[in-house]
C-alpha cells in the first residue's frame, strides 16, 4: 500500500484489526485511514500510523474484524422505530404466557389509547387460531391488538374491533380480509393493512404507518410539536440502526413526509445513516401520480437521502395472501389474490421504468415473483434495455423457469436470511405445510439464485425480524434444508458479508463509492468485537458491532 498523495494527516485511523475490505484487489489488511468523510488509505498498521497527526482519532480494533458499514437493503425505519416502545411478544407460547405478558404490560401504559403487541407467532396457541375471545379473557376493558412478526396479520380484542367500527365487518379491497366468526361478527383476525388499519389508527400512530398504508401525506399536517415528536421517533430508529453497524438504509415504505423529517434532522445535526425512502405506489393510485415519485427522486438525490418506487404485489404465506402459481398445499382450491392484475402491473412497470426510476416490489409467492418479472421484461421491451436494477423483494417461493430470469433481466433478488422458518425466530409451521414439499427446493432459494447469476442482496425487513446483520449472517451460514433431498441454500461468512455490503451498494447504484473499504470510498465502516471469519459459526451471534463509523464520524460506540 502506498500513502503518497494522501495529503495531510488522517482525521481517524483504525488499527490492529482483521480488515475485510470486500475489495477483490486487496481483500485483507490491518488498518484504515479516514479524512473528510472518505477512506484515504488501507494497509499495514505501520503504513497507516504514518498518517497519524496530533489531532487524529485512533481506534484500536483489538483484533476484531473491520468491515464496510452494513447496508440494510429492506427495512421499515419509521414504523420500526415507533414499535420499539410496544409490547414485544416474540418467543411467547401458550395462553398463560400470553396472558402474563399482556397483563404485565398494560399497567405500564396507563394513558395509551390502544395497547399494541408485536411479533406474536401464528402458532402462539398451538394449533388453535387466536380469536377476540382469547384476548377478551386477558384484557376485556381496554382496546388491544397484536401483530404477527410479518406485520400482515393482526388479532384484536372486541373492544378494539368495536372502537374501530369493524366488529360487524367491512368491504375491503383485494387481498385484505376481516375474518368473520360463525356468529356473524369479526372473529378478531385481521389480514393485511386495510383490515387492521382502522384498529391501529386508534393508537394515534397513524403518521408512522402512512408510508405503508397509503403512501400519502399526513392530513391534517402535524403541528410543530407533533413534527418534533416524529423527528424524535426517526432519531430513535437511526440510533438503533447505528448500534447494529448499519450505515445505509434502503427503506421499503415511504412518503414525502419521511424524507422531509430526515432532511430536517440532517440540517439540524447530520444523519447517522444514509437513507433511501421510496414513493409507495398503491393499487388505488393512478399512473399520473408517479409525477410525485419523480419529484421526490429529483429533490432528494444525495449520498445521504435518495429515493425509488416501492410496490406490493401480494401478501404473505402464513395468511394465504401470497400469490402462488399452483394452489397452496394445505388449501388446494386457493392461489391467493394479487393486489394488481398481471396486466395492471405491466402498465405500472412500463410507466415507472420510462421515468428512469428504480422499482422494488414485495413478491412472496411464486405467482407474484413471475408476474413482477413479466412486468420488468415488458418494461425492457417497451422502453429499451437499460441498467435499471429493478428489485424483487422476498422471493420466498419461485419456480425453475423463473430462476434464470433474474440474471437475464438484470433484476436484483432482495432476500432476508432471518425469514426461512426454522432459520432464526420463525417456527416451521404453518409455513412449511402451506408451501408443501414439492416447492421446498425453491423456497428462500438464495444459493440457487446466486449460482444462476443473480445479484442477491440481504436484509432483515426490520421490524419483521431483528435488525442485527450479524444474526442474519449466522442464519445464512447455518441454513439447513427442510428435507435431506432439498438443495443446500446456505452462504459462507464472506458471501453473507458481501450480501450486506457489496451487493447492497450495487442495489443502489453506489458500488463505486461504498460497500468496500478502498481509497476514495465513503468512510462507512464497522469494528466488530471478534474476528467473524475465525469464530465458530454457531457462535457468530455473540459478535457485536463495537464501533460504527458513517461518513467518517463515529455514530455508535459500545
Amino acid at each position: 500500500m502506498s500513502v503518497t498523495g494522501a495529503g495531510h494527516y488522517a482525521d481517524l485511523i483504525v488499527i490492529n484489526g482483521h480488515v475485510l475490505t470486500m475489495d477483490d484487489d486487496n481483500p485483507a489488511t490491518e488498518a484504515v485511514a479516514v479524512k473528510d468523510g472518505a477512506i484515504i488509505a488501507v494497509g499495514s498498521r505501520a503504513a497507516i500510523e504514518e498518517l497519524k497527526g496530533p489531532a487524529t482519532k485512533v481506534i484500536d480494533a483489538k483484533g476484531g474484524s473491520v468491515v464496510p458499514g452494513f447496508i440494510e437493503a429492506h427495512m421499515h425505519l419509521f414504523s420500526g422505530a415507533a414499535e420499539l416502545a410496544h409490547l414485544q411478544l416474540a418467543g411467547v407460547h401458550g395462553f398463560e404466557a400470553l396472558q402474563k405478558a399482556i397483563s404485565d404490560y398494560a399497567p405500564t401504559r396507563p394513558d395509551a389509547k390502544m395497547l399494541v403487541g408485536q411479533g406474536v407467532d401464528y402458532t402462539v396457541l398451538g394449533d388453535e387460531r387466536v380469536t377476540r375471545h382469547h384476548l377478551d379473557q386477558i384484557l376485556p376493558d381496554r382496546p388491544f391488538v397484536m401483530a404477527a412478526p410479518d406485520h400482515h396479520t393482526m388479532w384484536a380484542n372486541t373492544k378494539a374491533l368495536e372502537m374501530a367500527g369493524i366488529l360487524h365487518g367491512r368491504t375491503l379491497g383485494p387481498g385484505n380480509e376481516i375474518v368473520m366468526g360463525d356468529d356473524g361478527l369479526a372473529a378478531g383476525e385481521l389480514r393485511e393493512g386495510e383490515a387492521f388499519g382502522p384498529v391501529l389508527d386508534l393508537a394515534g400512530e397513524s403518521r408512522v404507518r402512512l408510508g405503508l398504508s397509503t403512501g400519502g401525506e399526513p392530513d391534517p399536517m402535524p403541528t410543530p410539536a407533533e413534527r418534533a415528536a416524529d423527528r424524535d421517533i426517526m432519531r430513535r430508529g437511526l440510533a438503533w440502526c447505528a448500534r447494529h453497524g448499519i450505515t445505509s438504509i434502503q427503506n421499503m415504505d415511504g412518503n414525502l413526509y419521511q424524507l422531509e423529517l430526515l432532511a430536517e434532522i440532517e440540517a439540524e445535526e447530520g444523519l447517522s445513516c444514509r437513507v433511501q425512502i421510496p414513493f409507495h405506489y398503491k393499487n388505488f393510485m393512478t399512473l399520473d401520480m408517479l409525477e410525485k415519485a419523480s419529484e421526490m427522486a429529483k429533490r432528494y438525490d444525495s449520498e445521504w437521502l435518495s429515493g425509488m418506487v416501492k410496490v406490493f404485489y401480494d401478501g404473505v404465506l402464513d395468511s394465504w395472501t401470497a400469490v402462488m402459481v399452483e394452489p397452496y398445499a394445505d388449501r388446494p382450491d386457493w392461489v391467493g389474490e394479487p393486489l394488481f392484475t398481471p396486466q395492471q402491473f405491466i402498465h405500472l412497470a412500463v410507466a415507472i421504468d420510462k421515468r428512469g426510476l428504480q422499482i422494488a416490489v414485495h413478491s412472496i409467492g411464486d405467482g407474484a415473483v413471475r408476474a413482477v418479472l413479466d412486468g420488468y421484461e415488458a418494461a425492457q421491451k417497451a422502453n429499451g434495455k437499460r441498467d435499471s436494477r429493478h428489485r424483487v423483494e422476498h422471493i420466498e417461493v419461485t419456480t425453475t423457469a423463473d430462476v434464470p430470469r433474474f440474471a437475464e433481466l438484470g433484476v436484483i433478488a432482495s432476500m432476508q436470511p432471518p425469514h426461512p422458518p426454522g432459520a432464526m425466530d420463525f417456527p416451521l409451521e404453518p409455513t412449511v405445510s402451506r408451501i408443501g414439499p414439492a416447492r421446498w427446493p425453491l423456497s428462500y432459494a438464495w444459493r440457487t439464485l446466486k449460482d444462476a447469476g443473480a445479484h442477491v442482496v440481504f436484509a432483515s425487513d426490520w421490524p419483521v425480524s431483528p435488525i442485527d446483520p450479524i444474526l442474519g449472517i449466522q442464519a445464512a451460514v447455518l441454513r439447513k434444508p427442510w428435507a435431506q433431498s432439498d438443495p443446500d441454500q446456505s452462504f459462507s461468512v464472506r458471501e453473507s458479508l458481501a450480501a450486506y455490503t457489496v451487493e447492497g451498494a450495487y442495489a443502489e447504484f453506489a458500488e463505486h463509492r461504498k460497500g468496500a473499504l478502498r481509497p476514495g470510498y465513503m468512510a462507512d465502516l464497522v469494528v466488530l468485537s471478534a474476528d467473524i471469519e475465525a469464530i465458530d459459526p454457531e457462535m457468530i451471534h455473540h459478535v457485536r458491532s463495537q464501533i460504527t463509523i458513517c461518513g467518517g464520524k463515529v455514530t455508535h460506540q459500545a
